[in-house]
């Protein structure tokens, strides 16, 4: 509306004005020498007017043809250019669906019409890439690490192709490089702080850190709980080289992450020395609420120096009560109870976890048979189930299991990144049971612990030992696990309430049931008797010279003798001669 209305203005302003040219009277007269030129002002006013459009056109021919060469030039380059992009967009979208042939041409054309063009050598390196050519992935790279639009694109795309080759030190200076250009680089700054995490320089993590928090690349929370990691892993290297700066480092530790397990378990460690044992149980409580440990139950415990196991038992009973039914909790007090003898309470803090157990239920069980009783036979039931039995939780990081807490991860260099947790190998499938008991364990188990009783002699007359001395029998193979039942050689149950038989002393032979008519008289029974679930048989003769077994894994002993030098053969054996000869000279041997 605005252009009508001055294109309408400059219409009236030319009418205007050519009507006051017209209404003008008299005439304009050039004299130039004796030329003289005389005519009317409108007649001057339109040749001038023609004279202006005529050189105006003639101006404008002229630069047209002044230009052409540059204007086809221009044209031609704009036309390359465009073929280039189109290569390029086909290029890109044939990496996309993973066409490497197609993306490899359309690289081609896109060098050759678009060389200057950044996204023509980003669509070569990923093509190069694409075919696992990484020659030419670094040379593309490199070409774009040299441009000034494209440098930080180059230094991630050579840091890649570093990491692919396996060289972390070539990668490490790329990244280097790639934060002093852009220090809000993401990449970057991971990289440089998991180099310096695996080389122990905890101070420049901290300090790469602070970069990326003040950054914004992490949040207040994320970089709360890694400065509490770096700082604990700088403790734990200190502790036994500089205590003041160990100390300092773990108590802002803990502020900043008070779940933290290692961070807890150390602290409270630095506090028990320095006799603050309210700070020390406060710090471990904290840290128990939120994940139970048994390095916490443990610090816990020996948070006063000098106490005794059973106080050290109470103590952890009142940690285990935060937590109730949490199996760290029962571990603890079993633990605990063992050390103090209180063997009931360890029984009864694992009874609920005997029907499905752990690993270390398993090897607590055994402890405890060894200790209050000393029967090595459940011990070593309890010892094989725990080979079979479920995995306790331990420090797990992106499928690797360490035996302590580590910083970051070792697979890949994630900071934080080990949990408390089963390991995924270790996690019961539905294709069979968690716990594949044996029959064995399963007898040695439910039989009850038998006691040495002494029984009065039967009615019947009994055979007398012989005088003199019988020699060894070797012991007959078990037929059939099942069979451990039946091999006991406890008597049968009396009215005498049995007592726990010593280790060291076999058990005895069954005897013959006793007549309730005659007494008993004081007599200790045989140290072997037969068996009864057994039949009689014929002994096998004992040969004169028994055959020396060796063990499977002993190599035995060289029975030639030390060889003789001066008996050996020298030269080769002389060979037989064959056909007739040789059939005449075996014949006149003989």
């Amino acid at each position: 509306m605005v252009r009508i209305i001055l294109f309408l203005l400059l219409i009236a302003l030319g009418a205007a004005g050519a009507s006051w040219v017209a209404e003008q009277p008299g005439d304009v007269v050039l004299l130039s020498g004796n030329l003289k030129i005389s005519t009317t002002l409108p007649r001057f006013v339109a040749g001038l007017g023609i004279v202006i459009v005529a050189a105006v056109m003639l101006w404008a021919i002229l630069r047209g043809l002044w230009r052409t060469p540059a204007r086809l030039r221009r044209n031609r380059r704009e036309k390359r250019h465009a073929r280039g992009r189109h290569a390029i967009t086909q290029g890109l979208l044939a990496i996309g669906h993973g066409d490497s042939t197609a993306a490899r041409a359309h690289a081609e054309v896109a060098r050759r019409h678009a060389a200057q063009d950044p996204l023509a050598l980003l669509l070569e390196a990923q093509s190069a890439q694409l075919d696992g050519d990484r020659e030419g992935a670094q040379r593309a790279f490199h070409a774009m690490a040299e441009r000034e639009d494209t440098r930080l694109l180059g230094l991630r795309g050579l840091f890649i192709e570093a990491q692919r080759a396996d060289d972390p030190v070539a990668a490490v200076m790329v990244a280097e490089e790639a934060l002093k250009l852009s220090p809000s680089s993401s990449w970057a700054s991971h990289a440089v702080l998991g180099f310096c995490c695996a080389k122990s320089d905890w101070t420049g993590a901290l300090r790469i850190l602070d970069n990326n928090q003040s950054s914004g690349l992490i949040d207040k929370a994320t970089y709360r709980r890694h400065r509490g990691v770096l700082l604990t892993a700088r403790a734990l290297e200190l502790e036994k080289v500089d205590r003041d700066l160990a100390r300092q480092s773990v108590m802002e530790a803990v502020k900043l992450a008070p779940t933290l397990v290692p961070a807890a378990v150390l602290a409270s460690k630095f506090e028990s020395e320095a006799h603050q044992v309210r700070r020390s149980m406060r710090l471990v409580e904290t840290a128990w609420l939120a994940q139970p440990h048994p390095d916490l139950a443990d610090a816990y415990a020996h948070v006063k120096l000098g106490d005794s196991a059973r106080q050290r038992l109470v103590r952890v009973e009142t940690l285990a009560a935060k937590a109730p039914g949490h199996i760290e909790g029962a571990l603890a007090i079993a633990r605990a109870a063992i050390d103090a003898s209180e063997f009931t309470k360890a029984r009864e803090a694992l009874a609920p976890f005997i029907t499905a157990p752990t690993q270390r239920v398993a090897l607590l069980m055994a402890e405890i048979e060894r200790t209050e009783h000393g029967d090595s036979g459940r011990a070593r039931a309890w010892t094989l189930r725990a080979v079979r039995a479920l995995h306790d939780p331990a420090w797990t990081a992106d499928g690797y299991v360490s035996d302590r807490w580590r910083p970051v991860s070792p697979v890949t260099g994630r900071l934080d990144a080990f949990q408390w947790q089963t390991p995924v190998a270790a996690l019961p499938s539905d294709k069979g049971p968690a716990i594949e008991s044996s029959p064995f364990e399963e007898a040695m188990l439910a039989t009850p612990r038998r006691a040495v009783v002494l029984e009065p002699p039967a009615a019947a007359p009994v055979e007398s030992e012989p005088a003199e001395p019988v020699a060894p029998v070797a012991p007959e193979p078990v037929a059939a696990p099942a069979a451990a039942a039946a091999q006991d050689n406890a008597p049968p149950a009396a009215s005498v309430e049995p007592e726990p038989a010593p280790a060291a002393e076999p058990e005895p032979s069954p005897a013959p049931a006793p007549s309730p008519a005659q007494p008993a008289p004081a007599v200790a029974a045989p140290l072997f008797r037969a068996r009864q679930d057994i039949p009689k048989a014929v002994p096998a003769p004992i040969p004169a010279v028994i055959p020396i077994v060796r063990a499977p894994d002993d190599p035995g002993i060289d029975e030639d003798g030390p060889p003789d030098e001066f008996a050996q053969q020298i030269g080769p054996p002389k060979a037989q001669a064959g056909g007739w000869r040789g059939f005449l000279s075996r014949w006149g041997g003989e």
